[in-house]
């Protein structure tokens, strides 16, 4: 009895240990937390469970409820706030990664003063977001308390990516959508359909067929009959994750890119060829020397059969690589090499020092390459390679920052990029006409032409995924600090982080907003853009940790692995054992019990004589 009435001072003796321990609770509500768990979402248990935890707790128990939603100042708030915020907690389109957490953490700790948190990480632990080894620094007076969540579903069917199969939109013409499609777990009964729709209007339809490793590539077929951006949207008749089970894209038809042709000699039937493959192009040829003196309307000015360069032409050169601008030169068959380094000056610490005249086959494509990757989603592994009858050896300084696109054996580059500035300057090593090589000719020639001019134009096609911080490039008629872009949807008039670059800006979507959808990009210089953004697809392949191994990899020790049932019942870090007040009644309970059933036996044992 006198350890069950000494329990308030003990527990006061206990709290002054504890109570500069930060109360961290951590609701993980990403995506495949809506997979469900039972009769309930995973995120719906997770909810639960950290209410009773708080219920559970000493009343008075400050608590910091932290969640992937983008809240501005947190601070330790009562149990009746907290337990309010957890009703309003829904899935977010993205989820934090588990370094970002703690990062979060360590500054709230200093925030508050506090050398020591306790965090209550409820979540599914998919692997892709959740470090099982992390350093040292980032748990620094953090102790773990993880509360698995885990689907009991595992399969999922989701749009990995789609694109168009030409690298541009046809108004008018028939269109091609290459769609990958994976499966994971289970196949299911009936064959799921992909349906594509554009600006609303169903376009076509087919079903979906996986092969054994549960993949699927399928191309549906659709046309347009307006100019400008249309609204393309996929969607997926899967209702296990809805975030992976639709893909938009934003892409605009008849995107009216302008090139400039300057010529030194005559002019090479094959760039005029390739830009009468795609609709939209306005072409322009001229000789060298009489190059118009305004190059702001071009997105792309190529410089063919060049061996020298007039001042002039060199001073705009430089002039539109400032300005953002794509610039390619084709150079002529020349041995007056310095000539053709006065020209090439112009663009940068880039110069020739040789001329080889045996032919030569490219051996490696660069395909991270913007103009490789941005055109081309999957390129036969057998595809053939240009071949160069001649070639000049070019070599660059490091302050021009060039990447080789194609190169041959030993190196040297038969088609190269430099990106000293905000444009970028491409350079051939021989001529763009069959006497230099098959290059003109080769599967590649058209579709880099035409990301060259489209770099500078900014996107005909935009699909990005939330989450991944991709920027959307927007190219300004007028430039300057009080042209801001803005982003505008429904509900929404933000202006999202940006850089200038060139003669536009990068706009970095996702920081303003990660909800799937398409949204407007519009400045006041009355330049706009349509852009798509996607959901996330880092939790459609259901890839979780299991404990066991999470808690043998996990570096500190003291760290604790429960499900929502215990730590419901354990209750802010209790034991979930009975309180020792409890004990000591219940044990001073049976003790009474024992010595009156003693008593009451003694009673009627005892022998009673009578005198005679």
């Amino acid at each position: 009895m006198v350890l069950a009435f000494a329990q308030p001072f003990l527990h006061d003796r206990q709290s002054t240990k504890t109570g500069d321990r930060l109360q961290v609770i951590y609701i993980d509500n990403n995506p495949a937390m809506g997979l469900e768990q039972g009769i309930r979402s995973g995120l719906g248990v997770a909810i639960d469970a950290a209410r009773e935890q708080i219920k559970a707790a000493a009343p008075g128990s400050p608590f910091i409820l932290l969640n992937n939603d983008k809240a501005p100042v947190i601070e330790p708030e009562s149990a009746e706030k907290v337990l309010a915020t957890l009703s309003q907690i829904h899935i977010a389109p993205v989820s934090y990664r588990s370094e970002q957490v703690f990062a979060r953490l360590q500054a709230l700790m200093q925030a508050e003063g506090r050398a020591t948190a306790d965090l209550y990480y409820y979540s599914n632990f998919p692997q892709g977001n959740f470090s099982a080894q992390p350093a040292a620094s980032e748990i620094r007076g953090i102790r773990l308390h993880a509360i698995a969540v885990q689907p009991l579903q595992r399969s999922n069917i989701y749009i990995d990516t789609a694109f168009l199969n030409a690298p541009v939109l046809h108004s008018g013409a028939g269109n091609s959508l290459v769609i990958r499609t994976k499966r994971v777990g289970k196949a299911t009964e009936a064959e799921p359909v992909m349906q594509l729709a554009v600006n609303g209007q169903v376009k076509s339809a087919a079903s979906i067929r996986f092969d054994e490793q549960g993949r699927s590539s399928d191309t549906l077929h659709f046309s347009v009959s307006e100019t400008g951006w249309q609204r393309i949207q996929l969607a997926l008749n899967d209702a296990s994750l809805h975030v992976d089970d639709s893909f938009r894209i934003a892409a605009r038809s008849a995107p009216s890119l302008s090139v400039l042709v300057l010529n030194q000699t005559a002019p090479s039937p094959y760039l005029l060829a390739a830009f009468r493959s795609y609709a939209g192009f306005d072409v322009r040829s001229e000789r060298l020397e009489e190059a118009p003196s305004n190059w702001r309307p071009y997105n792309l000015i190529i410089l063919n059969g060049i061996t020298r360069m007039p001042e002039a032409v060199g001073q705009q050169v430089q002039q539109a690589l400032a300005a953002g601008k794509s610039v390619c030169l084709f150079p002529g068959k020349s041995t007056d090499f310095s000539s053709l380094n006065a020209a090439l000056a112009w663009a940068g610490d880039v110069r020739v020092t040789g001329l080889d005249t045996v032919s030569q086959a490219v051996a490696s494509l660069q395909r991270g390459a913007d103009i490789v990757k941005n055109v081309f989603e999957n390129i036969p592994e057998n595809v053939q390679l240009p071949v160069a009858n001649w070639h000049f050896d070019i070599t660059s300084e490091y302050s021009a920052n060039g990447q080789n696109i194609l190169s041959f054996r030993n190196g040297s580059p038969l088609l190269a990029r430099y990106s000293s500035g905000p444009g970028s300057f491409y350079l051939g090593a021989s001529s763009a006409d069959i006497e230099g090589g098959n290059f003109p000719a080769s599967y590649f020639f058209v579709p880099f032409l035409y990301q060259m001019a489209l770099q500078s134009s900014g996107g005909a096609v935009y699909a990005l995924s939330a989450g991944e911080g991709q920027s959307a490039f927007m190219p300004l008629s007028k430039s300057g600090e009080q042209n801001m872009v803005h982003l505008i949807g429904p509900g929404l008039d933000a202006i999202p982080p940006q850089r200038v670059v060139g003669g536009g800006v990068d706009v970095f979507v996702d920081a303003a907003t990660e909800a799937p959808g398409f949204y407007q990009l519009a400045a006041p210089s009355g330049d706009t853009a349509l852009i798509a953004l996607n959901g996330t697809r880092a939790y459609s392949g259901l890839a979780f940790w299991d404990m066991e191994q999470l808690r043998a990899r996990w570096p500190d020790k003291n760290a604790s692995w429960q499900t929502p049932e215990s730590a419901a019942a354990a209750g802010s870090g209790s034991s979930g054992a009975l309180p020792l007040w409890k004990v000591c009644v219940i044990l001073a309970l049976v003790f009474l019990a024992a010595e009156t059933g003693l008593l009451i036996a003694g009673r009627q044992t005892k022998t009673t004589y009578v005198s005679t």
